[in-house]
C-alpha cells in the first residue's frame, strides 16, 4: 500500500492528474529499487508529509495563510535523519509518514515544526482523508485543502 497507518492504505486521487502520477511514479520507484538493491543492503524509502510543508510551492499554490498552516521542512529532515540512521538491510521498501517516524523516535512535541503555532494544519494534498488529521488542531478541523 502507498501510505499507511495502522495498516490501513491511506491515498488521495483527488489531487491533480500530474501530482497523483508523479506519487504513484515515486512509489513505484521505491518498490521496485528496495528489491533490486536488496541484496546490496542499501535501503530505498520514501516519506510523505502529514501536513503541508512550508515550501516555495506551497506559498505559490497558497499564499501566507497556506503557509502558516504549514510545518517546516525540519521535520522532513529529522524524519529523513532517523530513517538513514536505521539498518538499510531491514529497512527498505517502507513509505513512511513524517510526523509518525518524529514520534516513533521519542519527538512528541511536534509545535517545534509549525510554521505559525495556533494556526490549524493543512493536511497534505495525497495522503489521504482517512489519516488522522494532525494533532496541532484541536477542538476544530483542518482547513479545507481543494
Amino acid at each position: 500500500a502507498p501510505a499507511s497507518s495502522g495498516g490501513k492504505a491511506v491515498v488521495s486521487t483527488q489531487s491533480t492528474g500530474a501530482y497523483t502520477m508523479a506519487k504513484y511514479g515515486m512509489s513505484m520507484c521505491v518498490l521496485g529499487m528496495a528489491e533490486e538493491f536488496r541484496r546490496n543492503k542499501i535501503g530505498v524509502n520514501a516519506i510523505w508529509p502529514a501536513t503541508a510543508i512550508a515550501t516555495a510551492a506551497v506559498e505559490m499554490l497558497g499564499g501566507d495563510a497556506m503557509i502558516k498552516g504549514s510545518r517546516t521542512p525540519e521535520i522532513m529532515a529529522d524524519a529523513a535523519y532517523a530513517i538513514l540512521s536505521r539498518d538499510p538491510a531491514t529497512c527498505t521498501g517502507n513509505f513512511f509518514i513524517d510526523e509518525e517516524v518524529v514520534k516513533a523516535e521519542g519527538i512528541t512535541d511536534l509545535d517545534q515544526y509549525h510554521h505559525s503555532p495556533g494556526t490549524p494544519l493543512f493536511p497534505d494534498f495525497f495522503i489521504g482523508d482517512e489519516y488522522p488529521a494532525p494533532e496541532a488542531i484541536e477542538g476544530g478541523e483542518a482547513p479545507a485543502s481543494s
